[in-house]
C-alpha cells in the first residue's frame, strides 16, 4: 500500500506551528531583553521621525486624534494577534493562522504579500540610510553606502538569530533613549523649565491657538490617518520573533499587554511635545522636519545632525527587522509547502540561510530599481505594496474570529491572552479598517491612496489566483497518483 504524502493525508490545513525545536530547525536564540526591545522598537519606525511633519501640516494639532485613532486600531489588532500567537507561537505568525483558520489560499496570499511588503521596505530604508551616510562621507557614492548597509546587516542575520537580536537591541535602545530624552527636554521647555533655553513657556496654548485644534476642519483627521497609518507597521514583528525565544508564550503576552503604553508614550507623547513647542503652521516643520524643528526651537545645538543620527539608527533597525521578518515569513512558507522547500531549511545554527539570501537578493533588485527607475518601476512597487499593511490587519481580524473557536475546542488552557468583547470588537475593527481603505480611494493624487489600494488589490488578487491554481493542480496530481488522497 502506498504511503500518502503529508500534504495529501488530510482535508484540513496543518496546525499553525509550534515553538522552535529540532524538528523545524530554528533555535531559541533570542533572549528576553532582545524580545523586549524588539517589541518596543517595532512601534518606532523611521516614519515617525521623518513623516510626522506632513501629518501636522495637514491636520494641525488634530494630528493627535489621527495618531490616537490609528493607535487604537493597532492595539486592537495586536490584541487579536497576541491571542493567537500566545496560544500557538510560530515563525509564520498571522500567515500560519490564516492558513488554518481561513484556508491555504489565505495563508499563501498574505504570507507572500507580507514578504513583498518588507522586500520593498528594504529598498526604501537602504536608500534613506545611504542618503544620510553619503552626506557625512561624500567620498563613497550613495549606491555604495546602500550596498554596504545591506551587506553588513545580511551578514549579521546569516550568523545567528542572536546576532539579529543583539543588533536590534542596541538599535531599538537608541531610539527609545532618544524619544524619552526628547519628551523630557521638550516637556521642560514647554513649561519654561529647561535651563539655558529661551523658548517661551507656552504650555499647551499652541494646541488651540492659530486656528484652533482643528484648523483645517474635522476631515483633516482622516487625512492625517492616511498619512500616519503606515508608520505603525512593524508592531507585529515581535509575534514572529517570539517563536525563537525560550519562552515564546510569555514574550507574546508581555508584548501584547504593553502595546498600549508603548504607543501612548512614543507616538502620542512625542507628537504632543512637537505641537506644544511649535505652531502647527510653522514653516520649519515641513522644511526641517518636525523633530528637528522642535529641537531647534528650544536651543539644542546641531539638532539636524543629532536627528539624522537617530533617523539613521531607525533606518538600520527597520532594515535589520525587515530582513529578519521577510526571511522568517519565507521560511514559514517553505515549511508549509507554499515556497521552495529550500526556504524551509536551516543551518546548524538555526538560520534559514536560503530564505535570507532570497529575500536580500530581491531587496538588492528593488534598490537597483530605486536608482534606475525611481519614478516608474520603483513607484509601482511602492504603490502596489502601499495598502498591504491594512490587508494584513484585516486578515488577522478574520483569522481571529475563526481561531478563537478552534483554540477553545482544542486547547482552551492556552488562551492566556483574550481579545476584548469578542466578537463585537473584532467586527468593529474590521469595519474601521475597511472604512480607512475606502477613504483611501478618495485620495486621487498621483501615488496617493487610490493608486495604492487599487494596485495593492490587483497584486493581492494575482497572488490569490496563483494560490488557487496551485491548489487545483495539487489536487489533480494527487488524484492521478494511486493511493494518494486529495487535499
Amino acid at each position: 500500500m502506498t504511503t500518502p504524502s503529508p500534504a495529501a493525508t488530510t482535508t484540513s490545513p496543518p496546525p499553525a506551528g509550534d515553538t522552535p525545536s529540532a524538528d523545524d530547525g530554528l533555535k531559541a536564540g533570542l533572549k528576553n531583553r532582545h524580545l523586549s526591545m524588539i517589541a518596543i522598537g517595532g512601534v518606532i519606525g523611521a516614519g515617525l521621525f521623518v513623516g510626522s511633519g506632513s501629518g501636522i501640516a495637514a491636520a494641525g494639532p488634530g494630528i493627535l486624534v489621527s495618531y490616537a485613532l490609528v493607535g487604537v486600531l493597532v492595539v486592537l489588532v495586536m490584541r487579536m494577534l497576541g491571542e493567537m500567537a500566545a496560544a500557538n507561537p510560530t515563525s509564520g505568525s498571522f500567515s500560519a493562522y490564516a492558513d488554518r483558520a481561513l484556508g491555504r489560499w489565505a495563508g499563501f496570499t498574505i504570507g507572500w504579500l507580507y514578504w513583498f511588503f518588507w522586500v520593498v521596505v528594504l529598498a526604501v530604508e537602504a536608500t534613506a540610510g545611504a542618503k544620510i551616510l553619503a552626506g557625512w562621507v561624500p567620498a563613497v557614492p550613495q549606491w555604495g553606502w546602500a550596498l554596504i548597509v545591506m551587506v553588513v546587516l545580511t551578514a549579521s542575520n546569516l550568523v545567528s538569530v542572536a546576532s539579529y537580536g543583539e543588533f536590534e537591541f542596541w538599535f531599538a535602545g537608541i531610539k527609545v533613549v532618544a524619544i524619552v530624552a526628547f519628551i523630557a527636554l521638550g516637556a521642560l521647555a514647554v513649561f519654561g523649565l529647561l535651563p539655558g533655553s529661551d523658548h517661551p513657556a507656552s504650555g499647551f496654548s499652541y494646541l488651540t491657538a492659530h486656528g484652533g485644534f482643528l484648523p483645517n476642519g474635522p476631515g483633516a483627521i482622516l487625512t492625517g490617518v492616511l498619512m500616519v497609518v503606515f508608520s505603525f507597521m512593524g508592531s507585529e514583528i515581535v509575534t514572529l520573533a517570539a517563536g525563537e525565544s525560550p519562552d515564546p508564550r510569555g514574550a507574546v503576552t508581555r508584548a501584547t499587554n504593553s502595546v498600549i503604553w508603548r504607543i501612548a508614550v512614543f507616538y502620542l507623547g512625542s507628537i504632543l511635545i512637537v505641537v506644544s513647542l511649535l505652531r502647527w503652521d510653522d514653516p520649519a516643520i515641513l522644511k526641517q522636519g518636525s523633530y528637528v524643528a522642535a529641537l531647534s526651537s528650544i536651543g539644542i545645538p546641531h539638532a539636524a545632525q543629532i536627528m539624522n543620527a537617530i533617523v539613521l539608527t531607525s533606518v538600520l533597525s527597520c532594515l535589520n527587522s525587515g530582513l529578519y521578518t521577510a526571511s522568517r515569513m519565507a521560511f514559514s512558507l517553505g515549511r508549509r509547502g507554499d515556497a521552495p522547500a529550500s526556504f524551509g531549511r536551516t543551518t546548524g545554527r538555526g538560520v534559514p540561510r536560503t530564505a535570507i539570501l532570497a529575500s536580500v537578493v530581491f531587496g538588492f533588485v528593488a534598490v537597483a530599481f530605486n536608482y534606475l527607475w525611481p519614478d516608474t518601476v520603483f513607484q509601482f512597487l511602492l504603490n502596489s505594496s502601499g495598502a498591504i499593511a491594512l490587508f494584513v490587519w484585516l486578515v488577522i481580524c478574520f483569522s481571529q474570529l475563526r481561531m478563537r473557536k478552534i483554540i477553545q475546542n482544542e486547547a482552551p488552557g492556552s488562551l492566556v491572552v483574550k481579545m476584548w468583547l469578542y466578537p463585537y470588537l473584532t467586527w468593529a475593527t474590521i469595519g474601521l479598517i475597511t472604512f480607512v481603505l475606502l477613504y483611501m480611494l478618495t485620495d486621487t493624487a498621483s501615488g496617493g491612496g487610490r493608486d495604492q489600494v487599487v494596485l495593492s488589490t490587483l497584486v493581492a488578487l494575482a497572488v490569490v489566483g496563483v494560490s488557487l491554481v496551485r491548489q487545483r493542480f495539487g489536487r489533480s496530481r494527487a488524484a492521478a497518483v494511486p493511493g494518494k488522497a486529495t487535499v
